[in-house]
């Protein structure tokens, strides 16, 4: 058995991988992510996304703790906000499920990002949604940095309709 060596960085085996258009990562269902029927609580399809769209950004190049860094100069106090967010609940999800969360790059504009996201059992689709969220620094849009604009651009571009 290969176990990761004390300090190595296993985080691209955590983040999932990149796909055509966009991302996919699988999240384990557990007790905690489960309301008293047993059945996933909706805010944490909201949480399973989030996570999705973290790694997305992180596989694309922009790991949040070096993008800070860098940007913190000429865009203080900037961050990712969620702007929309139209959701679709469709089928249940129940504990020990293991669920694949596909973001697919819709749009890449100037300050914002849409996304296509899907939360999946199998080739069940649980959850959709479609995320729209901004780039801000100091409580105003601001331009996405031009790597991350690029290499998110690329994949909307490519891939018109992945999913």
């Amino acid at each position: 058995m290969n176990r990761p060596k004390p300090g190595q960085d296993t985080s691209t085996e955590l983040a999932g991988r990149l796909i055509e258009g966009g991302h996919t990562m699988q999240v384990r269902v557990y007790y905690e992510d489960t309301d008293f029927t047993g059945i996933v609580y909706h805010a944490n399809y909201l949480r399973f996304m989030e996570r999705g769209r973290t790694n997305y950004l992180r596989l694309v190049g922009a790991n949040h703790r070096k993008l800070f860094e860098a940007t913190e100069k000429e865009a203080p106090s900037f961050a990712f906000v969620v702007r929309s967010m139209k959701i679709d609940f469709l089928k249940p999800a129940y504990m020990d499920d293991l669920l694949e969360i596909r973001s697919l790059s819709k749009e890449v504009s100037g300050a914002s990002i849409t996304l296509h996201q899907k939360v999946m059992r199998g080739e069940e689709v649980m959850v959709e949604a479609e995320v729209r969220v901004a780039f801000v620094s100091e409580g105003k849009p601001r331009r996405i940095p031009e790597p991350l604009r690029k290499a998110m651009g690329a994949d909307a571009e490519n891939y018109p309709n992945a999913n």
